[in-house]
């Protein structure tokens, strides 16, 4: 950051070519209306005080730029301080008004992703939804915009990414030599083999799986390719570009008779995003995001769903009410996205419940435990089974995210984790009414983290940019900013004392981690080879899962397909390190007093001393110009001590990715 880098005194970056340009353009109030369609009236109108108070102050920044730029636009050089204020003022200017809040939906196939996006969005069948063949076969993002069609955009892999996983896949395929040929055909019907198969298949014909690397390369695909490699597709109609999009997103079986042109690239598809057209559900700035909930075979999707999950700002878990109660899938799911809290990204976790309508009455009646008050109907079964779930569920997990994340954690603020849907019956109404569905109450959970999101962007923003503007009307040409502040006042020598000294405290705080790290190390070396056991057998026999285990190994212990469990032996054999480290973990950053363990209370410490000492040398000087520069300097002291400590702390972030939390 350059004012991180100009705070400990080094040279003000140059005025880059950048300098002089406009700065971007407003939104048009008809445009920006728009946005706040998906809103009650209330909230409507604390948004539009929001934007009013932004552009104000967007206007005033602007003409505080416009005049600079024209002091000094004849001078042959410009003192460091216009220089520190023209581009700091520019970097304000063109700041996102807000960006946008990603809602990862992640969950195994056939949990109801697709159906329950289709119902917040209130477009019935608009995303596929698990029947008769397997959908949602890549990433899906849907969010709302300003066009007036709707759109979808498909992207390709590149032409290296799709070499790689060929590779790979005439890999897996080769033929052990040793075995006959009518034996291989026996053993190998494993699942791996079953789908490596298949996308050859699909992409360059039947035959393609006996043809080596090189046969593949030459050969050409069915499909035809776009040289930029994403496809666009629009529509005027919700319904008419769904059954455009299904065929790049939904998966068919082998046996499925028929196959269209665009379901003869589906291997290639690395993810696909929808706009739709300015809607009155869901507000513009929220991104709803179908995650698959095993990754994927090809290293670059793969990859990309690791990245996916990390730009979530919430997670719900989903999963189906018969699968929530002792199934293993979405404990898996939920142990993936407390990872992807600790490592800072996510601020949000909730586990919604799908499909929560289903109740066979005579058996729900034989094994009922409450109390001796007498069911009359089916309706009042589910509400009563449904508010025991919450219930049951909402304390479970919350005692595990407690145990996991630090106490001041956001989520942890929730009164209510856990939410029971129904998609089916907020389109039927047999059962329930729309508001006992709760897909009401999950858009109005949407509008509030979009709006309390809005309403901490605009207050940070304003106070940014009065510290700048006070500093602008005062400050002199002639004054370096802020080394000369820095080096007058005496106080360069004070922060790095006070840095060396927290340096030290951040020592001290990580030191207690090095034990259960030692003991950890201890407990992953002598369960590795139980823990592998378990990975490598599965209960429904071994035959031909042979293939699957040469598929971990040509990934590098990581294997994710769309049939089977993810396999990740890496994660596996270390999460008796993570089991030992991450309660320590949430005791360095928890809230309070500081202690040796404890890191945040030393690093607002350390702010306060830092604030004491401006106020103090504002005291002593008596200038007014030395005060604005001290409130500035006070303003931008949280970003400062971020940066300057992150090279400190960011090493032990990476190092314990499922860990840190910064």
């Amino acid at each position: 950051m350059a004012e991180t880098e100009d705070f400990v005194g080094q040279e003000p970056h140059p005025v880059d070519d950048d300098l002089f340009k406009e700065p971007m353009k407003k939104r048009r109030r008809s445009d920006r209306d728009q946005r706040f369609r998906a809103f009650p009236s209330v909230e409507q109108s604390a948004l539009k005080e929001y934007e009013k108070l932004e552009t104000r102050t967007r206007r005033v920044l602007s003409n505080t730029y416009q005049k600079l730029i024209q002091s000094v636009f004849l001078d042959d050089s410009i003192p460091n301080g216009v220089k520190y204020l023209i581009n700091r003022l520019l970097t304000l200017i063109e700041k996102p008004s807000l960006d946008a809040i990603y809602i990862g939906l992640f969950g195994s196939t056939g949990a109801g992703k697709s159906s329950l996006i289709n119902a917040i969005i209130q477009q019935a069948m608009f995303l596929p939804v698990s029947g008769e063949s397997l959908c949602t076969s890549c990433i899906v993002q849907v969010r709302s915009g300003c066009c007036e069609q709707y759109e979808a955009k498909i992207h390709l892999l590149s032409d290296q990414e799709w070499k790689e996983e060929l590779k790979t896949l005439t890999k897996l395929l080769h033929r052990t030599e040793e075995l006959g040929g009518e034996e291989v055909d026996a053993w190998d019907r494993d699942e791996v083999m079953e789908e490596a198969i298949w996308k050859l298949q699909i992409l360059y014909g039947n035959g393609a799986e006996k043809k080596n690397y090189e046969e593949l390369l030459r050969a050409k695909p069915k499909g035809k390719i776009p040289t930029s490699r994403i496809i666009t597709l629009k529509a005027e109609e919700a319904g008419e570009l769904s059954v455009k999009l299904d065929p790049y997103i939904r998966t068919k079986r082998r046996d499925w008779l028929g196959e269209s042109a665009e379901t003869q690239i589906w291997p290639l598809i690395k993810h696909v995003e929808v706009t739709l057209p300015k809607s009155e559900l869901i507000p513009e700035g929220v991104v709803l995001v179908d995650i698959p909930g095993t990754g994927d075979f090809n290293s670059k999707r793969d990859e990309m769903w690791k990245k996916t999950i990390d730009k979530c700002s919430v997670i719900w878990v989903i999963s189906d009410i018969e699968r929530v109660s002792g199934g293993r899938a979405h404990e898996d799911l939920l142990n993936e996205s407390i990872k992807a809290c600790q490592r800072g990204f996510c601020r949000d976790i909730a586990l919604v419940v799908t499909k929560t309508d289903k109740l066979y009455l005579p058996e729900y009646l034989r094994e009922r435990k409450v109390g001796n008050q007498a069911i009359q109907s089916q309706r009042e079964a589910v509400l009563e089974r449904n508010e025991m779930i919450k219930i049951q569920r909402n304390r479970i997990l919350k005692e595990k995210l407690k145990r996991k994340l630090p106490v001041d954690c956001k989520v942890l603020e929730a009164s209510n984790v856990v939410y029971t849907v129904s998609a089916q019956e907020y389109w039927q109404q047999a059962l329930l009414t729309e508001e006992e569905t709760e897909i009401p109450k999950l858009r109005e959970y949407i509008r509030k983290r979009l709006l309390d999101k809005k309403r901490r962007m605009v207050t940070k923003y304003v106070t940014e940019a009065f510290g700048l503007l006070l500093l602008t009307d005062s400050f002199s040409c002639t004054d370096n900013l802020p080394s000369e502040y820095l080096h007058m006042s005496g106080l360069r020598g004070f922060v790095e004392e006070k840095i060396q000294l927290l340096e030290k405290a951040i020592d001290r705080c990580f030191a207690p981690i090095v034990q259960p790290l030692q003991e950890g190390v201890r407990n992953a070396r002598t369960s590795y080879r139980r823990i592998l056991g378990a990975c490598l057998v599965r209960s429904r026999g071994n035959r031909g899962f042979h293939q699957t285990l040469k598929a971990v190994c040509l990934k590098n212990g990581i294997y994710a397909s769309r049939t089977l469990a993810r396999i990740d032996l890496n994660a596996a054999i270390t999460q008796p390190i993570y089991d030992q480290i991450d309660p320590v973990f949430g005791g360095i950053f928890r809230a309070g007093t500081p202690t040796n363990s404890a890191l945040i209370p030393h690093i607002d410490a350390f702010k306060h001393s830092l604030q004491e000492k401006m106020m103090e040398i504002g005291i002593r000087n008596g200038r007014k110009h030395d005060s604005y520069k001290k409130s500035f300097l006070i303003q931008e002291l949280p970003d400062s001590v971020g940066s300057t400590l992150g090279y400190k702390v960011l090493p032990l972030r990476s190092s314990q990715p499922s860990c840190g939390i910064i």
